[in-house]
């Protein structure tokens, strides 16, 4: 494993021992299980935008690791994600399926949240190399699924802060997703030009 690979692997795991450190001090708010239920969603959307930032960093920037390391990245996502999606269950529906459903079914930003969570599990779960063997050129267009998957994300965080009339960080990942979805449709206009010229 080579020093960056190390480096990304232990700044990945830097949320969970944040709140494993913050549990022993007694820091996790005064309110631990809805604390820990918002911080990995939001960990789990800061994960999906550093995915999408990774070209575009190596393209303007020159900076390689997040590209490198994307796959790491991605899977460190997606476990923050579950790890959101079981605070939900646990600390909220106390593990109970008939609730969870009734709460999908009823609440539109749950009813977002899982649809976000669906769309990047076949991500996560085709991520190997021998997955990338097999799907070919299915699996780039299997994972455009993951700019959906954001803007859901981002969809649901700004439906949970409606509740609370606090859009301030909503707007910051608005513009981060809007950003990054420009350079997207950019790079690959330049792309095609640069073909239709050869």
């Amino acid at each position: 494993m080579t020093r960056s690979r190390v480096v990304v692997f232990l700044l990945c795991l830097y949320p969970l021992g944040f709140w494993l450190a913050q549990g022993f001090i007694g820091g996790l708010t005064a309110n631990p299980p809805e604390y820990l239920t918002r911080s990995s969603g939001e960990w789990a959307l800061v994960g999906l935008c550093l995915v999408l930032a990774a070209p575009p960093a190596q393209r303007w920037f020159g900076v390689t690791w997040p590209l490198r390391h994307r796959r790491m990245l991605g899977l460190f996502t997606y476990f923050y994600t579950v790890l959101h999606v079981l605070a939900w269950a646990l600390w909220e529906q106390g593990w109970s399926l008939s609730a969870m459903w009734v709460d999908i079914v009823t609440r539109l930003f749950i009813t977002v949240g899982v649809v976000a969570v669906v769309l990047l599990t076949p991500l996560a779960i085709t991520s190997t190399n021998a997955w990338v063997r097999r799907l070919g050129r299915n699996w780039r267009r299997l994972h455009w699924l993951v700019y959906p998957a954001v803007a859901l994300s981002i969809w649901h965080f700004w439906l949970v802060r409606a509740g609370k009339n606090d859009f301030a960080d909503v707007w910051v990942y608005v513009v981060v997703f809007a950003v990054l979805l420009v350079t997207r449709v950019l790079a690959i206009k330049n792309t095609g030009a640069g073909r239709r010229r050869l």
